[in-house]
C-alpha cells in the first residue's frame, strides 16, 4: 500500500491483495480521503466558489452532499437509526449542495462526524451480508452494497471535485 499526504490530509491505497472487507473499507477511506485532499489548503470562500454558470455546484457543497450521504446509508439504512438529514427538515438530498453562508469549520465537522459514525457501524457488523431497509427503493441492501455504493458516489464526486479545484487555483492530480 502507498501513502500519501497533502498539507494536513493522509491518502493510503487499497491493499493489492487485502480480503474483500478490507479493500473495500481501504477504497473507501481512499475516496474520502481525495475529496478531503481536493478541499486542502482553500478558503471558505474559495470552498464556496461554483463551478461554472449555470451550476451552482461547489467543493463544499460537495462536502456537506457526502456528509448526508454517509449518514442516510450507513446510520439511517444499516443501522435504522431515526435520525433527520442534516441540512434538510424535508429530506431533501440536494439543499446540502446549497453552500452559500457554509463555513469549512461546520462542513468538515459534520463531515468527519458521520464518516467516523459509518466507519463504527461498519467495523461492529459481522459481516457485509448484514442488512437494512433502503425506505426509498423499499428494499433491503447489504452493508456490502452500501460500501459499494459510497465508493462509486465518492469517485463520481471527486471527478467533479477535480474540475472545481483546477477551476480554483490550477491544481490537478490527486
Amino acid at each position: 500500500m502507498t501513502t500519501e499526504r497533502v498539507g494536513s490530509v493522509e491518502r493510503t491505497g487499497p491493499p493489492l491483495r487485502g480480503g474483500e472487507r478490507e479493500t473495500l473499507r481501504a477504497f473507501l477511506d481512499h475516496h474520502r480521503a481525495t475529496l478531503a485532499m481536493k478541499c486542502e489548503g482553500l478558503t471558505d470562500e474559495e470552498l464556496r466558489r461554483r463551478a461554472s454558470p449555470p451550476s451552482t455546484l461547489t467543493l463544499l457543497g460537495l462536502v456537506r452532499h457526502m456528509a448526508e450521504v454517509e449518514r442516510a446509508w450507513f446510520r439511517r439504512v444499516i443501522n435504522a437509526e431515526d435520525v433527520p438529514l442534516v441540512w434538510s427538515d424535508e429530506g431533501d438530498y440536494q439543499a446540502a449542495y446549497d453552500a452559500r453562508g457554509a463555513t469549512r469549520e461546520e462542513a468538515f465537522a459534520v463531515w468527519r462526524a458521520e464518516v467516523a459514525h459509518a466507519r463504527r457501524i461498519e467495523a461492529a457488523a459481522p459481516s457485509l451480508d448484514v442488512t437494512g431497509h433502503q425506505a426509498r427503493w423499499g428494499e433491503d441492501v447489504s452493508l456490502r452494497l452500501v460500501m459499494l455504493h459510497l465508493i462509486h458516489e465518492y469517485a463520481r464526486h471527486n471527478g467533479h471535485a477535480d474540475f472545481l479545484r483546477e477551476a480554483i487555483d490550477g491544481t490537478v492530480g490527486a
